[in-house]
């Protein structure tokens, strides 16, 4: 079974600002698509220093317009660079942020549906009928939701599947539609696919890069943030999280 898709906690306050208290767990915002692999990142960084890291996962729009309203986290992992350059101009972060990751799209399907038998990303799409549903984050809300309608656009079947998209609020509620059923094709981060929590379930077809911009991925330490906070956003550009990124199916930057 899927770990819970949704907001780990929230705590958006008017007028509050990044923690700075160092007791407790680091507060954290970051985008769906890393759930897995900031587990993985979060147990072995916990087993060497002690310090827990309590994540609040969601579209990278949403979290950067949650930030801006006060939620109280030290760090924004985010699946694009925008949302940091808009917090950056809204005087929210210590600096420009960093590029951690290049993010892959894939389509996926249930193994057990007959569209699982098709040879490609394009050929599934082609050949979804028109009762179907293809399920994708929202683009004005997600990197990859954004990336897949260019992908749809990019193959040539968006005047006829539009009708028939249903809109995760992040991509892990796209993933989520294909999982239980409710649409039989959805495009996700290739990175979920690899969870044990899916093992065996999806057909996966990953999606040629060069059907959609790069998604480049950037995180970014706020204003307040505490040693603590610099620390984490260390260790995730050092080599054992490097390690776990590229396990997890994301592409390092050069």
């Amino acid at each position: 079974m899927l770990l819970a898709w949704g907001l780990v906690w929230m705590g958006v306050g008017p007028t509050a600002q990044a923690q700075t208290a160092t007791a407790g767990p680091l507060k954290v915002a970051a985008a769906a698509n890393l759930k897995f692999v900031l587990a993985d990142i979060e147990t072995q960084y916990r087993q060497q220093t002690g310090q827990s890291v309590q994540f609040n996962f969601g579209a990278s729009v949403q979290l950067a317009r949650q930030i801006q309203q006060g939620l109280p986290v030290q760090l924004f992992i985010s699946a694009d660079e925008e949302q940091v350059a808009w917090l950056q101009q809204n005087g929210l972060t210590q600096d420009s942020g960093q590029r951690y990751a290049i993010g892959r799209l894939a389509l996926i399907g249930l193994q057990a549906h007959p569209l699982a038998k098709s040879a490609s990303p394009e050929a599934a799409l082609r050949a979804l009928a028109p009762a179907d549903k293809l399920a994708l984050a929202n683009p004005q809300l997600a990197p990859y939701g954004l990336a897949a309608q260019q992908v749809l656009h990019k193959t040539g079947v968006w005047p006829r599947l539009q009708k028939q998209l249903v809109l995760g609020e992040n991509i892990g509620q796209a993933t989520q539609y294909v999982l239980t059923g409710a649409a039989p094709l959805g495009f996700t981060a290739y990175a979920l696919t690899l969870a044990p929590e899916t093992a065996g379930q999806f057909k996966v077809w990953p999606v040629p890069p060069d059907w959609h911009a790069p998604l480049n991925q950037r995180m970014v330490l706020l204003k307040g943030a505490s040693p603590q906070a610099q620390a984490f956003r260390d260790y995730l550009l050092g080599p054992q999280a490097k390690a776990l990124f590229v396990k997890h199916g994301y592409a390092l930057p050069q």
